[in-house]
């Protein structure tokens, strides 16, 4: 596995431009209503609230190729929750979405230091998870179609 290059970066909704806002919606749609063929709600407020946090990575040209947002507890559960975590499809296998957990964890401790954090992972992806300390705490679901499972790190 290749690592690349990725300049991060994470800011409030109120602190994008147009087209860095444009280009996390256009990264999200890609994958998560094209790629995957699931046609469900992509936007909702939580990206609008003051204290979600969204890390970017860019490439060395300054492309968008990995996006996560991140959510003060009791906004989705009553932990914080990392979601909508989605690399490029051409960067991936390149640890990439290493890179994004870890630095989605390290932004979490600075940010809510002490809070456990509960995720609702794509099934597939449960090992992933498991390899940074989330469990397995729900059976499969389906949501939008596609099989999940939420997740627990307990801080």
């Amino acid at each position: 596995m290749t690592m690349s290059t990725i300049l991060w970066n994470v800011q409030t909704f109120d602190e994008f431009k147009a087209a860095q806002l444009f280009d996390v919606l256009q990264l999200r749609v890609d994958v998560f209503v094209v790629e995957q063929q699931c046609a469900y709600p992509e936007l909702d407020d939580y990206d609008r609230h003051a204290d979600t946090k969204h890390v970017q990575g860019h490439d060395e040209s300054g492309n968008l190729v990995a996006y996560a947002r991140l959510l003060p507890a009791g906004l989705s559960f009553s932990e914080v929750s990392i979601g909508r975590c989605v690399v490029q499809k051409d960067m991936r296998g390149q640890g990439i979405g290493h890179q994004l957990l870890h630095i989605s964890l390290e932004l979490i401790a600075q940010c809510w230091s002490g809070r456990s954090i509960k995720i609702s992972a794509q099934e597939y992806l449960k090992n992933f998870y498991a390899q940074y300390g989330f469990l397995q705490v729900s059976n499969m679901y389906l949501d939008a179609s596609v099989p999940h499972v939420d997740m627990l790190k307990i801080s």
